[in-house]
């Protein structure tokens, strides 16, 4: 398994680049997103990678970070949804975008992209309700792992606030969770918080949401 490239980009199209590694060319599919975030021909650039095999194709997908490489994985165990509507997908909403809208139940957002019809944006947000919250909760060990011993966020490919951000996510969606909701409950409640308040710290998110889920009358 190819799970990460980093090299030198020899020529890039609309939809792949190739990437020379060593001596060794690698084609990788992105999404329009990736693809407007990648250096120019001749400069290095590094992707985390998902191979797709079948018996007439073999097929490199490329991601910035290892949450969208996970968004992607889970998009693909979807019926209906192939590496290329996964690619469109997170193309137009993004990794917080796809979080979101799964979270929230807004299949409309899914619906967006390109290709993707009512019903297999409504069957995405049903399959993946449950299952998105482990990947939400990516913010957190993301964040630890850019920070030095003090805490501190270092520099990167994510800015501070977006890294600082999934962390809080994360970390609200665990305490929802040791409180005992359900993981697809506590993470629309987290998501609409956060959509509404995006610099909200964790226990802002924490608070917010606990109103969002009690019990109504």
């Amino acid at each position: 398994m190819i799970g990460k490239l980093t090299g030198r980009i020899d020529y890039r199209t609309t939809d792949h680049v190739l990437i020379d590694v060593r001596g060794v060319g690698y084609i990788v599919y992105c999404s329009e997103r990736t693809m407007a975030t990648l250096p120019g021909v001749g400069e290095v650039c590094a992707l985390f990678t998902d191979l797709v095999v079948r018996e007439d194709l073999m097929q490199l997908f490329g991601f910035p970070t290892l949450a969208e490489k996970e968004w992607h994985r889970l998009l693909t165990s979807v019926q209906g949804v192939g590496a290329k509507a996964s690619l469109a997908i997170l193309g137009t909403l993004g990794t917080d975008g796809v979080s979101r809208a799964i979270a929230l139940g807004d299949w409309n957002s899914i619906k967006a992209a390109k290709g993707i019809g009512p019903k297999i944006a409504q069957r995405v947000v049903l399959d993946l309700k449950d299952k998105a919250p482990s990947i939400m909760a990516m913010g957190g060990t993301m964040a630890q792992a850019m920070g030095d011993d003090d805490g501190e966020v270092i520099e990167g490919p994510i800015s501070n606030a977006v890294v600082q951000n999934q962390s809080a996510q994360a970390e609200a969606l665990s305490a929802l969770g040791n409180l005992g909701y359900a993981p697809g409950d506590a993470a629309g409640a987290v998501a609409q918080v956060a959509g509404e308040n995006p610099d909200a710290e964790t226990p802002t998110l924490i608070r917010a949401a606990l109103k969002l889920l009690a019990p109504k009358g």
